[in-house]
Parts: C-alpha cells; structure tokens; sequence
C-alpha cells in the first residue's frame, strides 16, 4: 500500500511509555544464561516517542541473555525525496547503520539489529522488484524481508497505530502479483494482521508454499470495540485459526505484542507496572494457544519494544515469558527463545 502523503505523520503511541513507572517493578532475571534473540523490535523518532540505538541498548542490556535482536519495519527514517516507492529503502540504509555501528564491537556482545525487514509497496505488482532489490543492496548481509500493515477491520474504533488500512487487501491481484516477488529473492514476509483475518492469512500461505510467512504478534487477538468483554468467544475463534494457520508448514508465530491496547489489558491504568507473574497470568492462554497449535520449534517469542513498553519492562517481559516455560524442556526453550528466530531469519 502506498503512503505518499503520510510516510513521515505518525500518531501518538498507544499507550505512552514512562520509564518511571516501568520500572518501579523492574525483578530480578529468571534464567540469566538463557539465550535469547528478540526477533522483533523497532527504532524511531516520533513525536513524543524516541527510540534509538541508545534506548533499545540499555533495555537489552538490563539483563537478560540477548545474543541478538531483528528490526521490523515501522516506517522510520523514509528518503524525503526520490520515487515515492523507493523511499522505504532510507529505513533499512538507516537500521544497516545501526547495525554495523552495534558489530563494531564497542557496545557490547548483542548484535543488534543483525537482522533486518523492510517495508516494500506490494500494490506495485510485479515493479515492486526493483524496491526490493534496492533494499538488498543497501544491507546484503542483513535484510531478510519485508512487511506490508495489514491489520485491517470494519470497525473504526479498531485502528492500529499507522491508521486504517482497506479490508481484504491479501486477497487483491496486485498485492499477489507483488507478494510473488518475495521467494525469487529469498526474502521472507511478516504478516500484522488482525485475528478475524486469519483466514486471509491461511489462504496466502496456501497459495505461497515457498514464501516464508512469519505471524507477528500472536495473531493480533482483539479485545477492544466489539470484542471487548467478549474472551471467551474469542479465544475459541483465535483457537481455531491458529490450528488452521498451523495446518500450512511455511508459516511461523511470533508470541508477543501481548502488551498492546488492542489486547484490551488495563496495566498501563494501575499505580504500580505489572510483575512478570501478572503479565503471565494475562498472557497465557494465548502463549499456550500458540505453542499447542504450532509447537515450540514454529513459535518465537519477541518483545515488540518500544511499543510492548507502554505496559512492560523488557526486564519483566522476558521474566514473563520464562515463567510461562518454565517446565519446559531445554531443546522447547532454545527454539523459543533463539533458535527458531536464527533459522527463521537466517542468523548466524
């Protein structure tokens, strides 16, 4: 989809961070030597909301094992000039700065940002290739793929931060034509979409067998507008589709992004930020749903930093999940925690 007009307009955060609060309940690390690459993450400056490579190190460095992270697209540092559909290459020249200013080696043993997707216009068809070949170009060693917001729904109260997005956009020619592109390339694709929209994302994977597809975000469970007070009914029809996706073998799930408004949690509303056993306790059902339907070597699970930080420290975040794992075996937990997001995103 094309933003000619919007690349560079973003709106508030969801639920704004405040480091103060975050991190009155800051714990101690369960399982410091756990390995864990954090597979989704952003960098941007926005207004109200920075956050650089400066602000994502400290967060990964407060003490859990992160071996590396993956920068997922978010419409930062866009060309301001050129074709309007070779502009989204500035973010990943940007974030290939970043990344290369991480392996220096001077800050620290993280390789942050060591891999990298982008966003490329499918609604271009067939001529997004020569975008997509000039994301390769700028970040051989890193770029991996890209993703286009899908997150889409009737209803206007549902509108994730970037803003509405038309319905049904997975299942128009163009995107098609430009989503064929992908798997020639070698490059894979994140899929944000909504969990009513599961179906859509099924039927792409089914006719794309050779194009990795990696769910972000545990499916997007809605718990606001019309599925608010509704749980029960939504985790049955969540349930349902994510057996279905995982019926498709080029798809794998991203556990996260649980700490958004559109999970319908009121943490951010409390005197005090949630303990880890509270966001576990929150969160469970939809990790445990996940991993049941796709098993741990097809699940990852991500931070969705800075955004997730509105309602978790990366502290807190990471001991949730931990907790939520913690009679797991080790070969379930290394492919949790790190080895599905190194196979998924070609790490080293």
């Amino acid at each position: 989809m094309t933003h000619p007009k919007v690349e560079n307009t973003f709106p508030p955060a969801h639920i704004p961070v405040r480091p103060d609060w975050i991190e009155q309940s800051n714990e101690p690390i369960l399982e410091p030597a756990l390995p864990i690459v954090d597979p989704h993450h952003h960098l941007w400056d926005r207004p109200g909301q920075r956050y650089f490579f400066e602000d994502l190190l400290a967060d990964v460095q407060s003490g859990h094992n992160i071996e590396a992270t993956v920068f997922i697209q978010c419409r930062s540092m866009y060309r301001a000039s050129g074709p309007v559909e070779m502009r989204p290459v500035g973010e990943v020249e940007y974030v290939n700065g970043v990344a290369a200013q991480s392996a220096s080696g001077l800050y620290g043993s993280t390789e942050i940002c060591a891999g990298i997707v982008g966003f490329a216009d499918l609604m271009l068809g067939a001529r997004v290739r020569p975008v997509l070949e000039a994301e390769l170009a700028v970040a051989p060693d890193r770029f991996r793929g890209i993703r286009v917001m899908t997150a889409a729904s009737p209803h206007r109260e549902i509108a994730p931060g970037f803003g509405k997005v038309p319905e049904c956009v997975m299942m128009t020619a163009a995107f098609r034509e430009g989503f064929a592109e992908l798997a020639p390339l070698g490059l894979s694709y994140d899929m944000w979409s909504f969990h009513p929209q599961m179906g859509e994302v099924a039927d792409l994977a089914r006719s794309f067998p050779e194009t990795s597809i990696i769910v972000n975000h545990a499916g997007g469970p809605l718990a606001i507008g019309p599925y608010k007070g509704r749980q029960n009914e939504v985790l049955k029809d969540w349930s349902k589709s994510m057996r279905e996706l995982a019926t498709c073998p080029n798809v794998t799930m991203k556990i996260g992004g649980l700490g958004m408004h559109i999970g319908g949690l009121d943490f951010h509303n409390r005197p005090m930020p949630p303990s880890s056993k509270d966001l576990a306790q929150a969160w469970q059902p939809f990790v445990q749903g996940c991993i049941d339907a796709f098993g741990p070597a097809r699940c990852m699970f991500e931070s969705n930093f800075c955004v997730d930080k509105g309602t978790a420290s990366y502290v807190n975040l990471w001991n949730a999940f931990k907790r939520l794992t913690q009679d797991f075996s080790a070969d379930d937990k290394a492919h949790l925690f790190s080895e599905t997001a190194k196979r998924v995103y070609c790490l080293k």
